[in-house]
């Protein structure tokens, strides 16, 4: 059984000139949050996206997929990085792949650092980001601990250059500040929407399921397909 145990501390994140507040927490399995008070989120034009935020969606897999999983999700959460190496390469090949699947990234955000990693994995857009997020994840021990904030933007922008995107891209991106006001919003609306305190936390079929390992998930699916 998972014991979470709160550290939560309150910090002003300050992101192109545009600060709110986020909530940090700590655990031994998981990593759990309680949702922040967010003042002075601006909506911006939600033309192509899936929601009012102007947020896209970022999904892998078949829209007619017979079993739809949700991951919440944050860049600086180490049980994140796990599941994404141990159970997510595994569920790619053996159920998004084969049209079992459809799997749909939702970004959590604890500071600002994992604020900058999506906002850096999306830049590139929907061909680019799990692609991103793969390096994101595996290279995380790496950026996290890169330093101070310049150091860590600066390594987050290298993993941009890798994927191809240009320094002038990037940096349009990190400053977006309508753009992050927009993310934390649609973080908040969905863990709100889904009840999620902690990552990962997979919603599938609109059941909530805490982290597993891949057998444990496997069962699951399998018992849903019939097989």
């Amino acid at each position: 059984m998972n014991r979470f145990i709160p550290a939560i501390a309150a910090a002003a994140v300050a992101v192109a000139g545009g600060a709110y507040w986020l909530a940090n927490t700590q655990s031994s399995a998981t990593t759990a949050f309680s949702l922040p008070e967010i003042s002075n989120i601006q909506t911006v034009s939600s033309e192509g996206a899936d929601n009012e935020h102007g947020i896209v969606e970022m999904v892998m897999g078949a829209d007619d997929a017979q079993i739809t999983i949700i991951e919440y999700a944050s860049f600086t959460c180490p049980h994140c990085a796990s599941f994404h190496e141990n159970v997510l390469e595994p569920l790619k090949a053996d159920y998004v792949d084969t049209g079992k699947v459809k799997f749909v990234f939702r970004d959590v955000f604890f500071d600002r650092y994992g604020l900058w990693a999506s906002m850096v994995a999306r830049c590139g857009g929907q061909e680019k980001f799990f692609g991103m997020t793969d390096i994101l994840m595996k290279t995380q021990k790496d950026w996290t601990r890169a330093g101070d904030p310049v150091a860590i933007s600066d390594s987050l922008r290298k993993t941009g250059r890798l994927a191809g995107l240009e320094d002038d891209q990037l940096q349009a991106c990190l400053q977006d500040e309508d753009k992050a006001k927009a993310l934390v919003a649609w973080f908040q609306e969905n863990a709100a929407a889904d009840d999620v305190n902690s990552t990962p936390t997979l919603i599938i079929d609109g059941e909530k399921h805490s982290n597993m390992s891949y057998n444990d998930l496997k069962e699951i699916l399998d018992g849903k397909l019939g097989g």
